[in-house]
């Protein structure tokens, strides 16, 4: 038996934080993963509130790194020992999506997820993993792509980082917007996903980089990871006449995961600008443009899922950033904590006091 984060009813604040939640076996071609570390993200908030879907009794948490514990029949890729990232989006390899070179598109094993627990309470009660992870917990069982390798010198605690975060934010840059150098980026939101748009725009060049946001306190950090200048919403129209002598930013990334940001994106960037959708929004949060400026503004919306990532592809990228200086992880972690400090983990979340806190399994 294992410990484990459960979710029992949507709307809760707390989760149970149990020590009797046994983990499936790997089947054909899936594995076993020992979580060492784990991210608290916003999107695990937005699973309890029902704005991103799960099936409770779930196990939350979908940013995680370990090491591979056991493997079933027919997994060729990963044996026990090795070091891995969680992909909470695996890729089947032969969808339409996949065959595109789209696998961030891929629904195959998260539509799965819904119906396949791979946890079980004490009481024997199934439970299922949120996006088929579960990451809350000591052990989890994925898919065989479900788990890519990381190298072994790559800290547990920024590997998890690799598994959300960090491509979700800098692939939103280099992936989907292609942000090209010497052109100025507007950043709404500085959350941890915030910052990593931020490092990736200055990763990819951009000249001048606002990060927008309401929490002041922030602004210190997004300005260490390489914004140029920051500030509040009230000060983005100001922002943008002083930056862009009124015209507007090349790009505007929405990082927030409201209709309302959305907004404020568009209205920040330039004619034939590009407006980059990154966060996760509620069903039934509607957004609308009039057709006469969605036409003659020439502006473009483009969708990021999981920043547009293969993690394959982007990890080992992503490492050697990291191995270079040229991307800071370790200013993203808040605070390190335990199993049992979860709950309080999610109030400091909900409270904005945090960026990324990450739970050490010992």
């Amino acid at each position: 038996m294992a410990r484990a984060a459960v979710l029992h009813t949507v709307g809760d604040t707390d989760l149970d934080l149990r020590d009797d939640v046994v983990t499936a076996a790997p089947g054909p071609g899936q594995v076993k993963v020992t979580i060492k570390a784990t991210g608290v993200c916003h999107s695990d908030l937005s699973t309890m509130a029902g704005v991103l879907p799960a099936v409770p009794p779930a196990v939350l948490g979908h940013e995680g790194a370990g090491v591979v514990a056991e493997v079933g029949e027919r997994v060729t890729g990963l044996r026990p020992g090795d070091h891995v990232v969680i992909n909470w989006t695996p890729d089947c390899g032969a969808c339409g999506a996949c065959l595109r070179g789209e696998p961030y598109l891929c629904t195959t094993h998260l539509a799965r997820s819904f119906r396949e627990p791979n946890f079980a309470l004490g009481d024997g009660t199934p439970a299922f993993g949120m996006a088929g992870t579960g990451t809350w917990a000591e052990q989890v069982v994925v898919p065989e792509r479900g788990a890519v390798k990381v190298a072994e010198d790559v800290p547990f605690e920024y590997a998890a980082l690799l598994g959300c975060g960090l491509p979700t934010g800098v692939g939103a840059v280099v992936n989907t917007a292609r942000v090209r150098p010497g052109t100025s980026v507007a950043v709404i939101g500085a959350g941890g996903v915030g910052l990593a748009v931020v490092q990736g725009a200055r990763i990819a060049g951009a000249a001048t980089i606002l990060a927008v946001d309401p929490n002041q306190a922030r602004h210190a950090a997004a300005k260490t990871l390489g914004a140029t200048h920051t500030a509040t919403p009230a000060g983005l129209a100001e922002a943008k006449a002083v930056l862009t002598g009124g015209a507007g930013f090349d790009y505007a990334f929405e990082v927030v995961g409201r209709s309302s940001a959305i907004t404020t994106a568009w209205d920040a960037a330039r004619r034939g600008g590009d407006v980059v959708v990154v966060g996760a929004g509620a069903a039934d949060d509607e957004w609308t443009r009039n057709a006469f400026s969605l036409l003659f503004d020439g502006k473009t919306l483009r969708p990021s899922p999981y920043g547009g990532s293969d993690l394959r592809r982007d990890i080992p990228r992503l490492v050697a950033l990291w191995r270079s200086g040229k991307l800071d992880i370790d200013a993203l972690i808040s605070r390190r904590i335990g199993f049992e400090d979860l709950n309080d983990a999610l109030r400091a979340l909900r409270d904005g006091e945090v960026i990324r806190q990450v739970v050490l399994f010992e």
